[in-house]
């Protein structure tokens, strides 16, 4: 006997409302739950797991549908959920890596006097998610849409108190209502065009509507995507929002909230598979951020933000694999699943460096870590070599895999989209290496003062458990195409064009790589890393100012946005606030006038009587005359 499906969402969104209701008297044991509740939740999702591997390919979607949600009209929608392949992976990695990152709070936020209200908006945050990728419709998944927003909000502003944190989640906030707006709008062509926002009706009527319209809820769809998963042109939020804990950064870059606009084109692949020009503008914004992202990534001085250009980068690599159809689909599933693994881990054993450093994050005074950490330099270790892409690890099956598939589109596509994912792969390498010696090796740089130390076992634990699967999910997911054929049934399948044989692909690809960690260890391993942030190139300033992201932002849509705000303000004050006060100053004049009309005195009707008499006789002698 299985379990409900809806039991997945109920768990966490029970213990967010225990966590956040009941106030101070759960201070004591609110962690306890909110890890609880999430380790439930991935033990429900396990045995729906287990009862869908049970069953044919064909026969493995489970749909319920709870209630009547909007019964408006001709509007009908059901509060449904649907559990498939696409949403199985999903929640596996949602509850999974979700629970380890809540097991880690326990030790990380362990000093916090708002921990219990932290692992209520932790077990908030698994909700949404959960909800967005297991709703059976574009309504369901938006609610979902939104509370991801709401709760990474609360997680990104948590430490309020400093200015930083506040402004960060405000920002986060803002940028993601842009993207918002493109999904809000994309539900209106749906319903307009269809009549419907459920996946199956949206999808069935795909054939037969206009090849303009498909485009429309393409684009829009995209513009939710890059908000949600931090691309360009909605990027400049990712980086800020390392202002929040550490665990935050872990959940929203690997199991969460930038996986949720990967998710939202691979589901709706039916309507991009239609839209050549949606799907081409899918590929190019891709290509560009995981460019975007690595460049950036290189002048990091923080760890915590060249993790989050890192995870721009690679969310890119996603983007542009589900751009290329039904044939990329599957590869963007599995770096997405791979990167959870080693991402989450890298993120939490920056966390542990910053437990053991007095939570300084700034590279350049680290140094000679690896004795003081072993634990932490090891697990961070395969996670830096996973996300690089050395063999076997997890990231060389994933993201060669996309590589393949690039250069298998074929021409100047296929040199072009292939020529960004290698070159890519290279400043990964560098980056990386980059972090890892500034980190982990040289000599000490830290203020004599601190006095590093391994993390406790609730935090080393997790850190094991993410790594082991760094080492192994690639090989899982890929040998005998297991994850491509577990998703055929839902997202299709397509077969790659191999312009080059696969071990010639392999052997330019890991060259580039070794290029990458040359080029790093020259620059950061044989030579002092100095305290002091060198002037750099002028490449390099802009790579720390995020490649002028919110210059760009500021000088073209907040600076014209302001002068509009401006001039429709003047508007309102001087026509629509003018014709008002001139409309109540003619009517104020009107009534003075009367008034002196209506005096109240006999003799002044009496004169104005004879006066009129006078005059009606005067008029019709006059006319008489004439």
């Amino acid at each position: 006997m299985t379990v409900p499906v809806w039991l997945v969402i109920a768990l966490p969104l029970m213990g967010a409302a225990v966590l956040l209701l009941s106030g101070r008297r759960s201070d004591r044991w609110g962690h306890l739950l909110g890890t609880l509740a999430a380790v439930a939740s991935f033990a429900c999702a396990a045995v729906l797991f287990v009862d869908m591997l049970g069953r044919d390919a064909e026969t493995r979607t489970t749909h319920e549908s709870l209630f009547s949600w909007v019964p408006v009209g001709e509007l009908r929608v059901d509060f449904g959920l649907q559990l498939d392949q696409l949403s199985m992976c999903f929640v596996l990695l949602i509850t999974g890596v979700g629970s380890l990152i809540h097991i880690y709070s326990i030790g990380y936020m362990k000093e916090d006097a708002g921990r219990r209200k932290f692992f209520g908006y932790l077990n908030l945050f698994l909700a949404a998610m959960l909800l967005l990728v297991l709703a059976d419709n574009y309504l369901g998944l938006y609610m979902g849409w939104e509370g991801v927003g709401l709760a990474s909000y609360l997680l990104i502003g948590f430490w309020s108190h400093k200015p930083s944190a506040a402004t960060a989640a405000k920002k986060a906030f803002v940028v993601n209502r842009v993207g918002d707006i493109g999904l809000a709008i994309a539900l209106m062509v749906m319903f307009t065009a269809v009549g419907s926002v459920s996946f199956g009706a949206v999808f069935d009527a795909a054939p037969v509507l206009t090849e303009g319209t498909l485009t429309a809820i393409g684009l829009m769809l995209l513009l939710a995507a890059c908000g949600k998963s931090a691309q360009v042109p909605l990027q400049s939020w990712l980086g800020d929002a390392m202002e929040g804990p550490t665990p935050v950064s872990a959940l929203i870059h690997a199991a969460t909230m930038v996986t949720a606009g990967v998710y939202l084109i691979v589901r709706s692949g039916p309507v991009f598979d239609l839209a050549p020009h949606a799907q081409t503008a899918v590929v190019v914004v891709g290509a560009v951020t995981l460019l975007f992202g690595a460049v950036i990534g290189c002048a990091k001085d923080d760890i915590k933000k060249a993790l989050a250009a890192s995870t721009m980068s690679q969310i890119g690599y996603m983007v542009l694999a589900a751009g290329l159809g039904p044939v990329g689909y599957a590869f963007a599933i599995m770096h997405l699943l791979t990167h959870g693994f080693f991402k989450a881990g890298l993120f939490l054993g920056a966390g542990s460096v910053m437990h053991a450093m007095d939570d300084e994050v700034n590279m350049r005074r680290y140094g000679g870590l690896r004795k003081a950490l072993p634990i932490t330099f090891v697990t961070f270790g395969l996670g830096y070599l996973a996300i690089i892409g050395i063999p076997p690890l997890a990231g060389f099956f994933s993201k060669d895999g996309i590589i393949e598939v690039a250069l298998g589109a074929g021409g100047v596509k296929g040199v072009i989209l292939g020529g960004a994912t290698i070159l890519g792969a290279g400043i990964t390498a560098f980056y990386m290496t980059r972090v890892m010696l500034m980190t982990f090796f040289g000599p000490k740089r830290w203020n004599p003062q601190i006095h590093p130390h391994e993390s406790p076992a609730v935090m080393t634990v997790p850190m094991i458990l993410l790594a082991v699967g760094s080492v192994t999910a690639g090989a899982a997911l890929a040998i005998g195409g297991t994850l491509e054929h577990w998703l055929a049934p839902v997202v299709g399948s397509g077969e790659i064009h191999h312009v080059l044989p696969v071990w010639v692909v392999t052997v330019i690809v890991l060259s580039v790589v070794a290029v990458g960690i040359i080029i790093a260890y020259r620059m950061y391993g044989s030579r002092p890393v100095p305290e002091a942030v060198p002037a750099g190139s002028a490449l390099t300033v802009a790579a720390r100012q995020d490649l002028y992201g919110d210059v760009f932002n500021e000088k073209v849509l907040m600076g014209p946005g302001a002068v509009i705000t401006a001039g429709l303000v003047e508007i309102d004050d001087e026509a629509v606030d003018g014709a008002g006060s001139g409309l109540g100053a003619v009517v104020g004049r009107v009534s003075d006038g009367l008034r002196r009309l209506q005096t109240g005195f006999a003799r002044s009707y009496a004169l104005s009587m004879l006066a009129g008499t006078v005059l009606v006789v005067a008029t019709i002698l006059a006319v008489n005359l004439w």
